[in-house]
């Protein structure tokens, strides 16, 4: 072989290392993007989960077995009551200053995931304000966030309670 067959030959293996390393680096970029969307789509479930087992339960305490027609007569304190585990929640405003965390799973490519919950009074008027006294109206903020994740995702919904004479 003469040196410029070398030197060819040398071109060649340069240009084939260049290429393998810029695929490569394709492969992680996606790979990484992918991720960060699992986890985002993840989240997005979690915190409509929460939402929605929230919206199933009771409005109120008061009105878990019978129904109320006057507002004084709902919870002035918002929280599970004495006693009441996540388990046993059984009213919408028991979600409030909920907090948990979710376990990974070694068999699947997971994270951990903080969720915690508020919930509030709200001002029928302007539902993004709280309201200090009681009204009909109450919403959830549910927040997830994760080691894993770059921003923390915020949802919420305004649960209404409607009675009929």
């Amino acid at each position: 072989m003469n040196t410029g067959q070398m030197m060819i030959t040398i071109g060649a293996i340069m240009l084939l290392t260049l290429v393998i390393v810029r695929v490569n680096n394709g492969f992680l970029s996606t790979d990484s993007v992918l991720m960060r969307s699992k986890f985002g789509v993840l989240a997005v479930s979690l915190a409509t989960s929460m939402i929605e087992e929230a919206n199933g339960k009771a409005f109120d305490h008061n009105t878990d077995t019978t129904s109320v027609s006057a507002i004084t007569q709902l919870t002035s304190t918002l929280g599970p009551e004495t006693g009441e585990t996540y388990s046993t929640f059984n009213d919408f405003d028991d979600y409030h200053n909920y907090l948990r965390y979710t376990a990974t799973d070694s068999t699947i490519v997971s994270a951990p995931f903080k969720i915690y919950c508020r919930v509030n009074y709200i001002n029928p008027s302007d539902p993004d304000d709280s309201s200090a006294t009681r009204t009909w109206h109450k919403k959830i903020y549910v927040e997830v966030s994760s080691p894993n994740m770059e921003d923390t995702i915020k949802m919420s919904s305004v649960f209404s309670y409607w009675f009929f004479r």
